[in-house]
């Protein structure tokens, strides 16, 4: 199945780089669809984006989703201003509650299991972005966490 980005007008951007669980992004497309944001994935996925998982968490709003998929994680640089562009890791400094966010700004997550590449971290540290958490974990759930920033962003665009 062929999935073409829809619409460039969305409130911001959400990008799932490699994603791995398909309840994670179906979970993630429905939280999009409810706050008008585009979902961007990052080739390869561990999952096809037909996957019945994906349709489950997605429930029956998966065929509205504004949705694009990528091969590579360059596309995204290419097409959004860099400066507007965050990246979310357990491995950073500052807080997502500490950017001033702007409508179309794009928030990349990283796959479950290892997050995003240091490599990309190093290149763009000061666009990092994390969700506190108590020692005790290593991460919060990857669905929880573009909740989480994706609504203090929508709060902040909204006032």
């Amino acid at each position: 199945m062929d999935f073409k980005y829809l619409s460039m007008k969305s409130i911001l951007h959400i990008v799932l780089f490699e994603p791995e669980i398909p309840q994670n992004t179906g979970n993630i497309g429905r939280l999009c669809v409810g706050a008008d944001c585009a979902l961007h994935i990052i080739k390869p996925t561990r999952f096809r984006l037909d996957d019945t998982a994906v349709k489950r968490a997605g429930l029956d709003y998966w065929p509205l989703l504004n949705l694009s998929v990528h091969d590579s994680i360059d596309e995204i640089y290419q097409t959004f201003p860099r400066e507007r562009i965050f990246l979310a890791s357990t491995k950073v400094k500052n807080c997502y509650w500490d950017v001033a966010y702007q409508t179309e700004d794009v928030l990349i997550f990283g796959p479950e299991s290892r997050g995003l590449p240091e490599l990309l971290l190093n290149k763009y540290p000061d666009q990092g972005i994390r969700v506190p958490m108590s020692e005790n974990i290593r991460s919060l759930n990857l669905s929880n966490t573009v909740g989480i920033v994706m609504y203090e962003a929508l709060r902040q665009i909204s006032l």
